[in-house]
């Protein structure tokens, strides 16, 4: 059996196990294969066992490998969740069907103004900076709501979640502490905006936490793919 495809189903196995403990249904934990620095065929080999959400953190590498699978490979569905500066927002605009980064109102008054007439409204996540770490990408929780106000104007997008990108710690207290100010904070935007129903948290390493946190994608990339290539 392909080692991809071994991967996904492991992966696949810990979501369903994580699920499991804390009484959640499976099914209620979508994954997201994040396949930045990787070939188009390595995309081929998860799609072939049945993934079809797929994760890129660099526009360019993005569009051309969206180009080259888009015959073969018709419904994946394409999210951004690395860094958008301006000037690519519109190979975005036209090429994905989500951003999990958008933390500036100016981002996303290009993409909704870039987005075709003729695609479906481009699905939007806030990118959170639970941990308020300097380096890190991503709103402070207390400017949200402002922008989730802003955003749910705009034409041509669609306000799904919030992601985030917690602190890189071994404590897995603090880590929880985060997962769970992030969760509250969407349990309360959720209530406000009703298609909000994706809260994007957990790669490889800390998925069982982010899913027992209440996660409802997690993003996994060297569980399923292996280390990322320079």
């Amino acid at each position: 059996m392909n080692t991809i495809v071994q991967h996904l189903q492991q992966v696949h196995d810990r979501i369903t196990a994580a699920a499991t403990i804390c009484n959640r249904n499976h099914d209620g934990v979508q994954l997201l294969a994040v396949s930045k620095t990787k070939p188009a065929a390595d995309v081929l080999s998860a799609y072939a066992a049945g993934q079809r959400q797929f994760g890129e953190n660099y526009v360019q590498e993005a569009v051309d490998k969206i180009a080259a699978l888009k015959a073969e490979c018709p419904d994946i569905r394409w999210h951004l969740i690395g860094p958008l500066q301006s000037n690519k927002s519109r190979q975005v605009a036209e090429a994905f069907d989500w951003v999990q980064s958008v933390d500036r109102l100016r981002i996303a008054q290009r993409l909704s103004a870039q987005r075709p007439g003729n695609m479906r409204p481009l699905n939007i996540c806030l990118q959170v900076n639970v941990s308020g770490e300097d380096n890190k990408s991503g709103l402070p929780p207390d400017q949200v709501e402002a922008l989730a106000q802003q955003v749910s104007q705009l034409p041509g997008l669609c306000l799904r979640g919030l992601m985030a990108i917690p602190e890189a710690t071994d404590n897995s207290d603090r880590l929880k502490t985060q997962l769970l100010e992030l969760k509250q904070l969407f349990d309360r935007m959720a209530e406000k905006y009703p298609q909000m129903d994706t809260l994007s948290m957990g790669m490889s390493k800390d998925l069982e936490l982010a899913v027992a946190c209440g996660s409802t994608l997690v993003r996994v990339g060297t569980a399923i793919f292996g280390s990322r290539n320079p």
